[in-house]
């Protein structure tokens, strides 16, 4: 299906896609486009679960025009360097996430710690970063009741998604582990280590 693309005010657009697959392959058109010039003045590219917003943009009409019957294609892994996240895995729900998958903890952290990861979008907290790569017969639900403090540097898994909490919030993920590394820090520029499209791997600590 192709893209739609919807009105977000005077200069956004907001481009909406049917999966992450397809929203990786959009963003990495836009980005693309914005390097060689053909999305003219544009101050952000937002990607989402299921969009991509573009703000900023000096003639939105023009930039809606291109992409008028565009297909999503599938997206080539990014290159670069990978982001190594050391992990311990002692979280609170290993044993119920290996319960979920059928397998011992000991087989989770393999299945887990095993695979490559990309960031697909940030959001719910400064820092914060969902991550695609974990086979869908792994997903797992939320936690029926939210716990009023996970801290820092908690792996987690949601859904399909893992993720990093940056600072310590309410959160209702399940978590494998914990890492010290700082994955928010408003000392570096950017502040943010995990940003979309940034590849990332699962050490295992121990």
């Amino acid at each position: 299906m192709s893209v739609r693309i919807l009105a977000a005010g005077r200069s956004a657009l907001l481009l909406e896609v049917d999966s992450d697959a397809e929203v990786a392959s959009l963003h990495r058109e836009l980005i693309d486009r914005q390097a060689d010039g053909r999305l003219g003045e544009v101050a952000e590219i937002v990607p989402a679960a299921r969009t991509v917003l573009l703000d900023g943009l000096a003639r939105p009409e023009l930039v809606a025009a291109q992409f008028e019957g565009w297909q999503p294609q599938p997206s080539a892994p990014p290159e670069g360097a990978v982001v190594t996240v050391p992990t311990r895995y002692d979280g609170e729900d290993l044993a119920e996430v290996a319960a979920l998958w059928g397998v011992s903890a000991a087989e989770a952290v393999r299945i887990h710690s095993g695979g490559e990861y990309r960031v697909a979008f940030c959001g719910f907290a400064p820092g914060f970063a969902y991550l695609t790569g974990l086979p869908e017969r792994y997903a797992v639900p939320r936690r029926d009741t939210p716990r009023t403090r996970v801290p820092a540097g908690s792996v987690a898994l949601a859904g399909g998604y893992t993720g990093v909490y940056p600072s310590a919030s309410p959160g209702g993920w399940q978590l494998l582990g914990r890492t010290e590394l700082p994955v928010w820090d408003l000392g570096r520029d950017p502040a943010a280590l995990l940003l979309p499209g940034t590849r990332v791997r699962f050490v295992e600590q121990t």
